[in-house]
Formats: structure tokens, C-alpha cells, sequence
């Protein structure tokens, strides 16, 4: 069978007549827009991008029962958020009762309310395609529930019941300690663990309260009495900071809160300030043996807090230093030239009750680690003596700037971050704190970084902590032999493990 050849359509004079006429004007315009095209990406131009964050005073409202609530209404999804800050945390735990804050947290969510088994209240948030979380931490305490719109009423009802009347069922008790417990026995199994532990003691001091762990004696010697005065004592409104977010209009919802929060069949108290009686380690070499084949290291010196004149410089120069990742100084030196670790580069956030610490950390092979550390000093050395370039400058803050929009991409992050500042007492302190974020980074000059790298950079001040096995470290990097007390003036400090129940040192 012979295929039969198949003839197109020439198109009408006319309609031809036009296509040329079409390709004839838009030529130029073609030629002009291929001249207006870089011919390099860093050539490229950009207008100035036009942005003001949302003014927490809009969502702001102080309810008659006590709390600061941010309300945020978003109609574009049927959900709603509400997440409540508590005024509590491990710093009012007495000393033998460690771990009744994380306890209690836990089991407001999983121990069943005085109308609910746990079980029960578990299927009915289910039913509800309901998320329920409770927690507390170091400084706060958190509850949050997300539900559907239309199920607003019900889910009001739960956490008003969650609030006022938890049930901390008996068997709920005694599993979750049984967890906590198994968790201890594991402590030293991982060595980021013991990194995250021990940089803690020599940043803040053995006898700070942010250093006193649970034991198993302490998990043991918690009753139920105990989880019941912690959350009669603390979860009042007047320790409550409210966001809420979602689909709902802002009158109703402020009276619903209202009544959440009304007639609050206890008292409480109002927390005591947060301890802040930090105490630094000497500056030395600190080394915890563990039988794994990377070393952790985290460099550190004394930090800042968040309130500090120098705040903003100081997060500009660690970016150029440390904190931004493949344009850092550090990250460049030991990873992209020298191909000593995976990832490296510092921190240096601002404490909001005490001083943070600088950290630059890294891990690396055991032989490598005093070498790689000795890079690190030597680019630190390098950036307090000499000058930072125009372009890192330029680099560093666009970083900060072009991205801050995102910091407000949602509605929940609007009523979370103002809800967080309202918690805090940046609000209060420095209510136009968003307003002004950009131009504070904006007018940071060479100068300023070069100034704070000189106050708060003092390489001979390192508390240099490592975790990895000993004997591969003290054994070097052939050709790079760089003795591990030289490091340091101060003194090689061998950490033991500690036990794992106990936390005492083995």
C-alpha cells in the first residue's frame, strides 16, 4: 500500500501579508531588548524592592481576662491557629524535681482532661482532624491547637478543658516516664549529644539552671501532685501571651478569647525573673573522648545580648565571617579550598534574657580537626587585622534585606513572631523593631564590622571543645602538623562522659 503524499496550505495573500508586516515591527523591539540583556548575571539590575512589614499595633489587643492576644484574621483557608504562650519553663523547677516542666508539658497534651480519658480525647481530635501540642522548654511553655473553622466552638471548649482541668492520667504518667528514662539510657550513644551537652557547661557554667538535666531519680521522684501544683501555679492568664490566626473575623474572635480565658477557676502566680548568673569557661581546649571517626568542634567566646548597641553590626560581620554559608570566610577556607570538612561556619545570635556565645563550629576527620581548627583561627586573625572588601559588605546585608519579607510571608508567621516579641519584651522595649530592621542593617559600614570584630573577637580567649576519639586526634595530619596545644594558651582539659542517669562525670 503506497502512502499518498500530503500538500500544506499556502495561507492567504492577506493573512501573509500581515505575518511579514508583524515580523517587520517587532524586529527593533527585539534588537532593543537583546541590548538591554547583560551579558553577565552580576550585570543584571534590579529596582529597589518596596516593603513595609505589618505594624503589630493593628493585631495587637489586651483582653479583660488578662493576656496580650495578636489576632490575625486570613480568610483564604477554613483553618484556624491559635498558639499560647506560657510564662514558666525549667527556671522555676526546684533543684531534685528536673524534668516535671517537660513532664507536665507533655502530658497537658497526652494525659486525657477531667471530661476525657487520654484515649478519648485522642479520637475526638482525630475525629476533628484536630492538632493538638503542648510543651514547656527552658523559658516558656507552648500550647497550640489547629483545627478546622467550623469547628472553632468545640476546639475552644478542648483547650479551655486542657487549661483548666487536666487529668494526667495515672498509666500516662508512668509510660511517659518510661520513655524519658529509655531515652537517658542514650544519651551518650550519639556524639552530637555530648557536643550539645558539654558545649552547654562551658558556655553558661556546671551550676546554671539551664545545665541541671534530668536524672533517673528525678523522673522517678516526680508524682502526680507535683505535675498538678506545676500547672495550677503557672497556667493563668496573666502569664498567657495569645496568637491566633485564621478564618474568622477579628470582633468575634476577641470575644470568644474572652470567654476562653474568663472566670479562670485558679490564681497562680507571676513567674520569678529568669536566673542570668552565666559563668564562661577558662579559655583552653576542652577534649571528650568517644570512639567515632569525626571530630565535633565548636570554638567559643563570650556573646552579646540581643539588646546590644552593636547588635546588628555584629550579625553583619558574622555573616561575612562565618554565617553565610558558601560567601563566608570560614565555610571558603575549610571546605572549598582546603576540603577539611563537609560544613563549617559560626553563629553568634543575641541572648534575650543573658549573653549567647560566638561559635564557630565544624567537623572533620580526626586527624584533620587541629589542623582545620588552626585555619580557623588564622582567618579569624586575619579578619580582626585587615578590612572587609565593598562587595562582602554588600553581599551580607542584601542578605538580610532581601529576604526579610519572608519573615512575614504568612499570617501565622505575623501573629507568631509579634506574639513572640509581645512574650519577650522586645515590644515593649522597641515597638518599631520590624520598621526599622532594614535601615539598621542598611547603615552598617566597613568600619562598624572592623570595630565589633575587634571588641568581641579575641582569638587567645577560645574555649575550643572537641568530641572525637582522642588518640586520632593527638595523631595529626601528615604534612599539616599542627600540635593541638598550640591551639590555645590555656590549658588541654580531658572531659569524661558523664553517666547517663546521673550526669555526673564517670
Amino acid at each position: 500500500m503506497k502512502t499518498q503524499p500530503t500538500h500544506s496550505q499556502s495561507p492567504p495573500p492577506l493573512v501573509l501579508l500581515l505575518l511579514v508586516l508583524t515580523q517587520l515591527l517587532a524586529a527593533p523591539a527585539r534588537a532593543q531588548d537583546a541590548q538591554a540583556i547583560p551579558d553577565r548575571p552580576e550585570k543584571l539590575a534590579f529596582p529597589p524592592l518596596k516593603y513595609e512589614p505589618p505594624n503589630p499595633a493593628d493585631y495587637r489587643v489586651t483582653l479583660k481576662s488578662g493576656p496580650v492576644a495578636y489576632v490575625v484574621p486570613d480568610h483564604e483557608l477554613p483553618l484556624v491557629n491559635i498558639q499560647i504562650l506560657i510564662r514558666t519553663g525549667d527556671y522555676v523547677v526546684a533543684g531534685g524535681k528536673e524534668g516535671l516542666a517537660d513532664l507536665t508539658g507533655y502530658l497537658l497534651a497526652h494525659g486525657g482532661t477531667q471530661s476525657k480519658t487520654a484515649q478519648q480525647m485522642e479520637e475526638r481530635l482525630a475525629f476533628l482532624a484536630a492538632q493538638l501540642g503542648c510543651g514547656v522548654g527552658e523559658t516558656s511553655g507552648t500550647v497550640n491547637l489547629n483545627l478546622l473553622s467550623k469547628d472553632l466552638d468545640e476546639g475552644l471548649g478542648i483547650l479551655r478543658e486542657i487549661l483548666t482541668a487536666p487529668r494526667f492520667q495515672d498509666d500516662q504518667i508512668a509510660l511517659r516516664k518510661d520513655q524519658l528514662l529509655q531515652a537517658m539510657r542514650q544519651r551518650n550513644d550519639d556524639s552530637s549529644s555530648i557536643e550539645g551537652r558539654e558545649r552547654g557547661f562551658l558556655a553558661f557554667g556546671e551550676k546554671f539552671w539551664a545545665n541541671h538535666y534530668s536524672t533517673a531519680d528525678s523522673i522517678q521522684g516526680i508524682s502526680r501532685s507535683d505535675l498538678q501544683d506545676f500547672h495550677r501555679t503557672w497556667f493563668v492568664p496573666a502569664n498567657f501571651v495569645v496568637a491566633v490566626n485564621g478564618d474568622f473575623d477579628r470582633g468575634p474572635m476577641i470575644q470568644k478569647l474572652e470567654a476562653l480565658f474568663g472566670n479562670w477557676p485558679f490564681s497562680g502566680q507571676s513567674p520569678p525573673p529568669i536566673p542570668t548568673d552565666t559563668q564562661f569557661a577558662p579559655p583552653g581546649i576542652y577534649l571528650a573522648d568517644k570512639d567515632v571517626n569525626q571530630g565535633r568542634v565548636d570554638m567559643m567566646l563570650p556573646g552579646i545580648k540581643r539588646d546590644d548597641p552593636d547588635y546588628f553590626a555584629v550579625q553583619v560581620m558574622n555573616r561575612i565571617l562565618g554565617g553565610g554559608g558558601f560567601t563566608s570566610r570560614i565555610m571558603s577556607r575549610v571546605r572549598s579550598d582546603e576540603g577539611l570538612a563537609y560544613s563549617a561556619g559560626s553563629s553568634f545570635p543575641g541572648g534575650i534574657y543573658y549573653p549567647s556565645t560566638f561559635t564557630v563550629y565544624f567537623q572533620s576527620k580526626l586527624p584533620t580537626v587541629s589542623y582545620a581548627a588552626s585555619l580557623v583561627l588564622d582567618e579569624i586573625n586575619k579578619f580582626i587585622n585587615g578590612q572587609v572588601t565593598e562587595a562582602e559588605l554588600h553581599t551580607a546585608k542584601a542578605a538580610y534585606i532581601d529576604s526579610f519579607p519572608r519573615s512575614f510571608a504568612t499570617k501565622g508567621q505575623v501573629a507568631s513572631t509579634f506574639a513572640g516579641d509581645e512574650f519577650t519584651g522586645r515590644y515593649a522595649a522597641d515597638p518599631d523593631y520590624w520598621k526599622n530592621y532594614r535601615a539598621n542593617i542598611d547603615k552598617i559600614t566597613q568600619a562598624d564590622v572592623q570595630r565589633v570584630a575587634k571588641r568581641l573577637l579575641h582569638p587567645e580567649q577560645f574555649v575550643i571543645l572537641i568530641v572525637g576519639g582522642k588518640a586520632g586526634i593527638l595523631k595529626g595530619y601528615p604534612g599539616h602538623d599542627v600540635p593541638l596545644a598550640s591551639l590555645s594558651p590555656g590549658r588541654l582539659t580531658d572531659l569524661p562522659l558523664r553517666d547517663p542517669l546521673t550526669m555526673k562525670p564517670k
